[in-house]
């Protein structure tokens, strides 16, 4: 690796460690040339899956968006940012292990769902509404009938 300071070609790793739940490696770093130290972090990198649209309009999958998303469903609710991104994770694994190079919306729709569900069920509650395109308040409460429901069994 190139050294951001003086642009040496070698570098010295003095530290590793795992961090993201174990999806990252973050090496520490020193310059054999001038010294300075720095950090860099190291990802494992994956091909998503592109993600066809109702109409059958193809796009590349978009992590921003999920997050956002996600983050929208979520806004005031007391679930921390790294349970938000270890939610994230698991959609994009589960997605990665379907070996397809396309899968639909409805499947990335449906495992937002399921990790929302997991995570706050008002955030549920909130993406299903939009997802679902709810347009009275008895779909609402079917909604969350099938929640509690669920909470009983």
């Amino acid at each position: 690796m190139h050294c951001p300071f003086c642009n040496t070609e070698e570098t010295k790793v003095i530290d590793s460690r795992l961090v993201n739940d174990g999806l990252q490696v973050r090496r520490r770093r020193q310059c054999i040339n001038c010294h300075e130290r720095f950090t860099t972090f190291e990802v494992a990198e994956f091909i998503m899956p592109g993600i066809i649209k109702s109409g059958q309009l193809r796009e590349p999958f978009n992590e921003d968006k999920l997050r956002r998303g996600m983050q929208k469903a979520l806004e005031k609710r007391p679930v921390s940012t790294d349970d938000i991104e270890i939610a994230i994770s698991h959609i994009k694994s589960k997605l990665r292990a379907t070996g397809e190079r396309e899968v639909p919306s409805k499947m990335v729709g449906n495992l937002v769902m399921e990790q929302l569900k997991k995570l706050d069920k008002v955030a549920y509650i909130r993406f299903a509404s939009v997802y679902f395109s709810f347009d009275d308040i008895t779909q609402f409460g079917r909604e969350i009938a099938k929640l509690q429901e669920k909470e009983h069994e």
